[in-house]
């Protein structure tokens, strides 16, 4: 059984966008804290009903893993 719900996060120029594994669930927000809240609010809407919680219990964890691009010549944060 998973105990969790994966959440991808990267920035498309605009926007970030999540998308989660292994449900079906896309969501964005205009700031990286505005798409996890929404992700996590879609995520607890999708499962709401039973059947589409196959495999998860009723509240799984939330991973998120963001994409991020190294920019050449920008110290990294200490």
């Amino acid at each position: 059984m998973e105990r969790s719900v994966t959440a991808f996060v990267y920035h498309d120029g605009g926007r970030y966008c999540v998308r989660c594994s292994p449900i079906d669930v896309f969501t964005q927000g205009n700031t990286l804290e505005e798409a996890v809240e929404n992700a996590c609010e879609a995520v607890a809407l999708h499962l709401k009903g039973a059947s589409a919680r196959a495999g998860l219990p009723k509240n799984p964890a939330l991973l998120v893993f963001m994409e991020a691009t190294p920019r050449p010549g920008r110290a990294a944060p200490r």
